[in-house]
C-alpha cells in the first residue's frame, strides 16, 4: 500500500519540478528582457541619438563663413581668366587720383536695405527628454526658411521669418511624426513665424570676426497662438553677409501645445526655439 502511494506521488513531484523549471526560465527571460530594453536605451542615447549641441557663436561664424565660401567659389567660376593675351597700352598711365573714400567703418550705411535668408540658416527646437529614466535631448531643425530683414543704419527695422513645420526634422522619424502630427498639428497650423514689433538697435555694424549682442522684442507664433517674446540676439557680418543667432524660451502651455510625453518618453513642459539665420541681399 505504501509502495502504491509513492508511485502515485511521482507524477505530482515531476509536475512541480517542471513548473519550477518553467518559472525559473520565465524569470530569467524577464530579467533579460529588462536588461536588453535598458541596454538598447543606453546605446540609443549614447551612440545612436545624434542631437547636435545648442547653437552658439561658433555656429554663427561657421554658418556665415560656409555661405561666403560658396559665394566665393561661384564668383571664381564666373570670372575665369581669359586665355587671350593681355593688350598692352603704350600710353603712359597717370597716377591714380587720390580718393576720399574711406574703408568700410563700423556704423556706415553699406548694409542698409533689404535682405533674405539663405540655406546656410537653421531654425528649430530643442527639448529635454527622459527616455525610461535616461536623460537625452530632442533637436529638430530646418534650413528652408522664408522671410526678410531690413537694415537702416545700425538697426534691424524689419525681421519677418516663416518656417514650414513639416520641414523641421530630427534624427528620429518617429519623433518627427509626433512633432508634425499630434504635437504641432502641421495640417491645421503649417508654419512657425516670428516678426519683431520694434527695431533691434545693435549700436554698430560688426565687422570681421566681431559679434555684437542686442535685445529683440517680437511676436512668436506656434500652433496658431501668438505671444510677445523678448530675448537676446547676436549679429555678425562677413564678406557682405549678415548672420543672426538667438534662442527663445517656450513654455508649451503658453502656446496651447499639448503634452509631448508619450509612453516611456517623458518631455519637459518647456523648450527652446533656436536659430542661426544667414542673410544675403534681396
Amino acid at each position: 500500500m505504501d509502495v502504491a502511494d509513492n508511485d502515485e506521488n511521482i507524477p505530482d513531484e515531476e509536475a512541480a519540478t517542471s513548473s519550477r523549471r518553467w518559472l525559473k526560465w520565465i524569470l530569467i527571460g524577464g530579467v533579460a528582457a529588462v536588461v536588453l530594453f535598458f541596454g538598447a536605451i543606453f546605446v540609443y542615447v549614447n551612440f545612436i541619438n545624434d542631437s547636435p549641441d545648442a547653437l552658439d557663436g561658433t555656429d554663427l561664424s561657421e554658418a556665415i563663413g560656409d555661405s561666403v565660401t560658396t559665394t566665393s567659389a561661384s564668383l571664381e567660376s564666373e570670372t575665369s581668366v581669359s586665355s587671350d593675351p593681355p593688350v598692352t597700352d603704350s600710353t603712359p598711365s597717370a597716377s591714380p587720383a587720390p580718393t576720399s573714400e574711406a574703408p568700410t567703418n563700423v556704423g556706415d550705411s553699406s548694409f542698409d536695405g533689404e535682405w533674405v535668408p539663405t540655406t546656410a540658416s537653421e531654425f528649430g527646437y530643442r527639448v529635454d527628454e527622459v527616455l525610461a529614466g535616461v536623460n537625452t535631448t530632442a533637436v529638430g531643425r530646418s534650413n528652408e526658411i522664408e522671410g526678410s530683414l531690413t537694415i537702416v543704419g545700425t538697426a534691424a527695422t524689419v525681421v519677418d521669418i516663416t518656417v514650414q513645420i513639416e520641414n523641421i526634422t530630427s534624427d528620429d522619424s518617429l519623433r518627427d511624426g509626433q512633432f508634425s502630427g499630434r504635437i504641432m498639428n502641421a495640417a491645421e497650423f503649417p508654419t512657425a513665424e516670428f516678426r519683431i514689433t520694434e527695431p533691434i538697435d545693435f549700436g554698430q555694424i560688426p565687422l570681421g570676426d566681431e559679434q555684437v549682442t542686442a535685445t529683440a522684442v517680437g511676436e512668436l507664433t506656434l500652433r496658431g497662438v501668438t505671444n510677445l517674446v523678448t530675448f537676446e540676439v547676436t549679429a555678425q557680418t562677413t564678406d557682405g553677409r549678415i548672420g543672426v543667432l538667438g534662442s527663445i524660451p517656450v513654455v508649451f502651455d503658453d502656446f496651447q501645445i499639448p503634452e509631448p510625453s508619450i509612453g516611456p518618453i517623458r518631455v519637459e513642459d518647456n523648450g527652446l526655439v533656436e536659430f542661426v539665420l544667414v542673410f544675403e541681399r534681396a
